[in-house]
């Protein structure tokens, strides 16, 4: 089993965090070569990843950067940490790691103020650290991968957009269109458009971020 880090945005995390979402996609990087629009081309699973048969007889194996069923992806967000007393700081100066902990951090996805906290040079300072930036033990949300597989874009259900964990306003049957708009913010109407093979990773949550 092995575990990596994986960045989501704030309402994703807000949808982690209620249990509606328990799926993500993520484009392949390499997108595969030799499709052909009107015939399906044969994908295999094969280990912790997916074999490739194009139109053309190509045949090229795609190991999926996001792990396999029974890998762990720990949530990376925009957060703050580890925040705490100043009264607390000769201890945090002896020994970083009690405080290396999600409770000593806050996390923009719940909705609060900038933080303040404390720099270095003794400087008071007001903001987030981007997602990117976030180390392993401030991770609170943890999953657990159920299933692997690669598919168009456009080709998802709307269960599929509901497990993505967007909420529609206008009912449940709008869960694409959903979809579509927070797609489009992220990877901007193109990529859409374009219908790109992505990854589709299917998990459930760890209790207990263990």
């Amino acid at each position: 089993m092995k575990e990596r880090g994986m960045i989501f945005n704030g309402e994703m995390v807000r949808a982690l965090l209620s249990g509606q979402k328990t799926q993500t996609r993520r484009i392949m990087k390499n997108q595969p070569a030799g499709d052909h629009p009107d015939t399906p081309v044969s994908v295999r699973c094969i280990d912790d990843g997916f074999q490739w048969h194009g139109w053309h007889g190509e045949s090229t194996v795609f190991p999926c950067p996001f792990g396999k069923a029974g890998d762990r992806i720990w949530v990376r967000e925009t957060f703050q940490g580890p925040l705490f007393d100043y009264d607390k700081m000769d201890a945090y100066l002896k020994d970083s790691t009690p405080f290396e902990k999600p409770e000593f951090c806050q996390y923009a996805a719940d909705g609060g103020p900038r933080p303040e906290y404390q720099d270095m040079d003794d400087n008071i300072r007001y903001g987030w650290k981007p997602a990117i930036h976030m180390p392993r033990w401030a991770s609170r949300l943890l999953l657990e991968i159920t299933e692997v597989r690669v598919e168009r874009l456009r080709s998802m259900s709307q269960d599929d957009a509901r497990a993505e964990g967007v909420i529609a306003a206008s009912g449940p049957m709008e869960a694409g269109l959903a979809f579509r708009e927070l797609w489009d913010s992220i990877y901007g109407e193109e990529s859409w458009k374009a219908n790109p093979w992505v990854w589709v990773i299917e998990f459930k949550r760890v209790e207990g971020n263990a």
